[in-house]
C-alpha cells in the first residue's frame, strides 16, 4: 500500500527509494544492499514515530483511507460460512448494511455491519456507507432473530453518518434509529460493537448500544463528522481539523475518558497496510470479550448494559 496522505510525504519518499532498489533484484550491489537495509529500517522508524503522535485530524484521514479494510474484508478474514440476509420486510433492502449469521471461532454469531464501497459503482450501491431507514430496520430484524436463537451480536461500525436525504427522512430515519437504540438496550444476548473506521453520528450509534464498545487504533467515533461540526460552529468546513481536535474523536482520546472499553492495536502504518494482521488483532479482541460476556447471566448482562450507558464517559467542569 502506498503512503499517499499529506503527512506521509517523508514516508512516501523513503518507500520510493526502497522500491527502486528492490527492482534491481539480483543485480543489487553490496553497497546498494546496505542502503536498502538502512532505508527499510528508517522507514519503519519514521512510520512508528509519525503514527505514534497523529493529531485528531490525521487520525480522521487514516480512518477514511481509501484502502482501509471494510466490514466485508474483516468478515472474509475472521469468519466462516457467512450467510447474508436481505431486506427489512417493509420497504426494501439497504446495501449500506450487511447482516447475517456467520461461524466465528466455532460458534454462530449474528453480524450487523456498515459497508462502504471501493469503486464508483459499489460506492453508489452502498450509498457511501450511509444507511437509510430500511437498513436500520433490517439490522433490527436480524438482531431479533439473533435473540430468538441465542446468537451473540457483533456490530462492525464504519459510516460517516446515517443518510440525510429527503426520502430517508420521509420513511422515518430518526424513528428507525431510535427504535434500534431501544431494541439493543433490551436485547437478551451479548452485543459487541467495534468501530473499524468512521463512527459518525446517529448512523453509528444506531448499531452501537453494546455491552462492549471497541475501536481500532486509528478509527474515530463522534457525534458528527468534523466538517459538519465546523460548519455548525464556524460556518466553514475549512475548520474541520480544529473541530476534530475539539471533539476528541480518536480512539486513544476516547479510551482515556472511558467512552470505549478497548483499543485494538493496528499494524504499523494502519490497517490498510496489512489486512491479515489487522483482522487477527480484531479476532483476538472479539474472542476475549465474547468469552467474558458469555459468563454473565442474562439479567445481569442487561443491568450492566443499562448502567454502562447511564455512566458512560468522564467529564469535568471548566474553571470560571
Amino acid at each position: 500500500m502506498a503512503y499517499d496522505l499529506e503527512f506521509e510525504r517523508p514516508l512516501a519518499e523513503l518507500e520510493k527509494k526502497i522500491t527502486g532498489l528492490q527492482r534491481k533484484g539480483d543485480r543489487l550491489k553490496h553497497d546498494e544492499h546496505l542502503q536498502l537495509q538502512d532505508a527499510e529500517r528508517e522507514l519503519r522508524r519514521r512510520t512508528e514515530e509519525i503514527y505514534s503522535r497523529l493529531s485528531a485530524w490525521q487520525t480522521v484521514l487514516v480512518a477514511r483511507h481509501k484502502d482501509r479494510p471494510y466490514s466485508a474484508d474483516y468478515i472474509r478474514l475472521i469468519c466462516d460460512d457467512f450467510f447474508e440476509l436481505h431486506g427489512d420486510r417493509a420497504f426494501g433492502d439497504d446495501h449500506a448494511i450487511i447482516t447475517g449469521p456467520a461461524k466465528f471461532d466455532g460458534q454462530t454469531v449474528m453480524l450487523v455491519c456498515h459497508q462502504k464501497g471501493r469503486d464508483t459503482k459499489e460506492k453508489q450501491l452502498r450509498n457511501l456507507g450511509m444507511p437509510n431507514p430500511e437498513g436500520y430496520r433490517k439490522a433490527a430484524r436480524t438482531m431479533q432473530q439473533a435473540e430468538k436463537f441465542g446468537y451473540p451480536v457483533i456490530c462492525l461500525i464504519d459510516t460517516p453518518a446515517a443518510f440525510p436525504g429527503l426520502g430517508a427522512e420521509e420513511r422515518g430515519q430518526a424513528q428507525a434509529i431510535a427504535a434500534n437504540l431501544y431494541l439493543m438496550s433490551r436485547l437478551r444476548v451479548p452485543i459487541i460493537a467495534v468501530v473499524i473506521g468512521e463512527g459518525g453520528s446517529g448512523g453509528a450509534l444506531a448499531i452501537s448500544i453494546a455491552d462492549r464498545i471497541l475501536m481500532l487504533e486509528f478509527s474515530i467515533y463522534s457525534v458528527a463528522p468534523p466538517e459538519a461540526a465546523a460548519n455548525i460552529l464556524w460556518r466553514d468546513t475549512a475548520f474541520a481539523p480544529q473541530a476534530a481536535e475539539a471533539m476528541r474523536i480518536s480512539a486513544r482520546e476516547l479510551k482515556e475518558i472511558d467512552l470505549i472499553d478497548e483499543l485494538i492495536v493496528e499494524p504499523l502504518g494502519g490497517a490498510h497496510h496489512n489486512y491479515r494482521a489487522a483482522a487477527d488483532n480484531l479476532k483476538a479482541a472479539l474472542i476475549k470479550q465474547l468469552a467474558d460476556l458469555q459468563q454473565v447471566p442474562v439479567d445481569e448482562l442487561l443491568a450492566r448494559r443499562y448502567q454502562k450507558f447511564r455512566n458512560i464517559g468522564k467529564f469535568g467542569r471548566a474553571s470560571d
